[in-house]
């Protein structure tokens, strides 16, 4: 039995990577071509039964991946226009904001970082290593709980009081140096008020003596997109801790002005 079930559920895995390679195949060639097609031509053109073609397309235009023109031809949707400029914003952010860290790593001698969030995780997506000896044990492509970093924080700041708190219920854990704060009412409250003050600072909770001060960069619509942070020794971060939060919180609005945001929003 166990034999029979494993190979239904292969053969379930198969058709559904099927499908989903055929969806691919269909908006790639809509993108190449760069003009409406017809069921059948894109059929041919992909090599598939026109069957199936057919269930494709009336399941991606009901889920606004593609759209119908004109009679018997359809064209990519708006749900594909909307992927692609989440993409493309995200990218201008991410580029604007690599000038900027290294800048301001150059600027202070420290490693600064830019951090982007995934669902529950704050993955490090860019970092320029400061001068010296003093090295961090996250690189880039380092993932770790939203609870154990300033930025982390940031990075959810934005949301409604209820879907922060629901939030941290759920993925808050301890950090290994026992540091990171784990009340999900607490960090809820400070996720917000580190927000709209436009900085976080951490000191010790992912890695012993290593602080890490955040801002926030924010989108068009006021939502923490990534954050841009300095990430040095505790002690240094203490005794400089004014200096170093005006220099971060800088660096962000840099790249909010570079992006087009309206200082007054």
């Amino acid at each position: 039995m166990d034999e029979i079930a494993s190979t239904a559920e292969a053969s379930v895995r198969r058709s559904r990577t099927s499908g989903i390679d055929r969806s691919l195949q269909i908006l790639d060639l809509l993108s190449a071509r760069g003009r409406p097609a017809s069921a059948y031509e894109i059929a041919k053109a992909i090599g598939a039964p026109l069957s199936t073609v057919y269930t494709l397309v009336d399941e991606l235009t009901e889920r606004g991946m593609l759209s119908r023109p004109q009679d018997k031809q359809v064209w990519l949707g708006p749900r594909v226009m909307r992927y692609g400029l989440a993409y493309e914003s995200r990218m201008d952010t991410l580029t604007e904001a690599k000038h900027e860290m290294t800048r301001l790593s150059r600027s202070l001698g420290e490693t600064v970082q830019i951090c982007y969030r995934d669902e529950e995780l704050m993955v490090v997506a860019a970092m320029s290593d400061g001068e010296g000896h003093f090295r961090v044990s996250s690189d880039v492509g380092t993932r770790v709980p939203l609870n154990w970093t300033a930025s982390g924080r940031l990075l959810v700041g934005h949301l409604p009081d209820r879907e922060r708190l629901d939030m941290f219920r759920a993925i808050a854990r301890p950090s290994p140096t026992g540091l990171a704060e784990t009340d999900p009412e607490l960090l809820a409250e400070q996720a917000g008020a580190d927000f709209r003050k436009r900085l976080a600072v951490q000191m010790g909770a992912s890695d012993f003596a290593v602080a890490c001060i955040a801002a926030p960069i924010r989108n068009q619509a006021g939502e923490c997109t990534m954050t841009i942070s300095i990430v040095l020794a505790e002690q240094k971060a203490q005794a400089n801790l004014k200096r170093y939060g005006d220099a971060v919180r800088a660096a962000a609005a840099a790249v909010e002005r570079a992006l087009g945001r309206d200082e007054a929003a």
